[in-house]
């Protein structure tokens, strides 16, 4: 029996771009296509099999340990960057200056799809598996004060539960703006005890 089940949402890619290895910014340079890889989008700066552990997984590694790449894409939704830019008092945000890899509209609350979701495109089966939720960090907040002065402060608040999520390459192949994407879930309940984790 599939252990992960193809739903009925789909999204389209509206944008792709990739932050360049080796620059010492972390805006996205847009792309009509990439060309998605098992270390990531090729020429990407957070690309590879591997990476260091960094701050968000010291709980479990200690920081600077090679792990798993899980964290080769940033995927956020064009509907969450209009919520985000609303709660900033802006009108819009220029993609590039929140180092995305790709962003897609037409699923709703995207942030909180299941952790280990796949998007898969519908023309050739290049498909990216979701790790987890996203967390804001003030880096694309720099970005933004550089270009909107006095509103890079308000990124990372605004963007609580609406960053997007992490993703890696599952299969390889050539995405394009304006493909169709899948989303694939896994065929389980929500785990129970959740509720007493976090205190609901």
């Amino acid at each position: 029996m599939p252990a992960l089940t193809p739903t009925d949402y789909t999204a389209r890619i509206t944008w792709l771009g990739r932050v360049i290895e080796g620059s010492s910014t972390m805006r996205s340079e847009p792309m009509s296509e990439a060309m998605a890889r098992f270390g990531g989008f090729e020429g990407e700066a957070h690309s590879g099999i591997t990476r260091p552990s960094c701050v968000r997984v010291t709980s479990q590694h200690p920081k600077g340990t090679t792990i798993n790449n899980v964290r080769q894409l940033s995927v956020m939704s064009a509907e969450e960057i209009v919520q985000i830019a609303s709660k900033m008092g802006l009108s819009d945000i220029d993609p590039t200056l929140l180092g995305v890899s790709m962003i897609i509209e037409g699923i709703a609350d995207f942030t909180h799809v299941p952790p280990s979701s796949r998007l898969q495109c519908e023309a050739n089966g290049t498909t990216i598996s979701i790790d987890m939720l996203n967390r804001p960090c003030v880096l694309p907040g720099r970005e933004i004060e550089m270009e909107h002065e006095g509103f890079g402060a308000k990124f990372k608040p605004a963007a609580v539960g609406m960053r997007g999520v992490t993703a890696s390459v599952e299969r390889e192949g050539l995405l394009r703006v304006g493909d169709i994407m899948r989303l694939h879930i896994p065929d389980q309940r929500a785990w129970s005890p959740l509720g007493n984790l976090f205190g609901n």
